[in-house]
């Protein structure tokens, strides 16, 4: 029995071990993508907001970092999604908080349901848009009376240096590669090839 055990942990080890190994090429790469893409960001938007909505902020086009920077092939990451994702949940963010003004804890949790389900139907699923959406609710004063330009800026503006730092970092080396389908932007053709 124990020697079953210990073959099975041998074994688990080694495929954990595995699993995790990564070229340390792709870790400076990463690390160099999402400074450059949340410094701008952040720069960008310093003196435009107060520092907790730029907490928020960031946090958001943060968690689009760990994906379009480290899991550079993931559908979740792609050009399509990255973009698509973020500006539907803004824009249904913005209007569901006019549409339910008063109450926060329905205006957010109505903007991130229904943003999730816009992005299903639309197929620019983006975990990080759903806190788009939030911010759009939760966010201080200034930010909730942008209205519809909060779908600009900051979110199309700090989507599209993402997007942009994304495909200049990530196609830089040989081993990366961003985005995974060539011809993403190519939206009035039915198919994706």
């Amino acid at each position: 029995m124990r020697k079953r055990i210990r073959k099975h942990a041998r074994i688990a080890r080694y495929v954990i071990y595995k699993e995790t190994l990564i070229d340390f090429k792709d870790h400076f790469w990463t690390f160099i993508g999402s400074f450059a893409g949340i410094g701008l960001i952040g720069l960008l938007n310093q003196n435009a907001f107060t520092q907790s909505d730029n907490l928020f902020l960031i946090g958001s086009f943060g968690a689009s970092s760990v994906l379009i920077y480290g899991i550079v092939n993931s559908p979740l990451a792609q050009p399509r999604n990255l973009v698509g994702g973020h500006v539907i949940c803004a824009l249904v963010g913005v209007t569901v908080h006019y549409i339910i003004p008063n109450e926060i804890w329905l205006s957010s949790a109505f903007a991130v349901s229904l943003s999730i389900v816009m992005m299903q139907i639309t197929k620019t699923l983006h975990p990080p848009g759903g806190a788009t959406a939030l911010i759009a609710n939760i966010g201080s004063a200034k930010v909730t009376s942008l209205g519809y330009f909060y779908v600009l800026s900051p979110v199309l503006s700090g989507v599209l240096i993402l997007l942009l730092v994304a495909l200049i970092v990530n196609n830089m080396t040989s081993h990366r590669s961003y985005p995974k389908n060539k011809n993403w932007y190519k939206i009035w053709q039915r198919r994706y090839r």
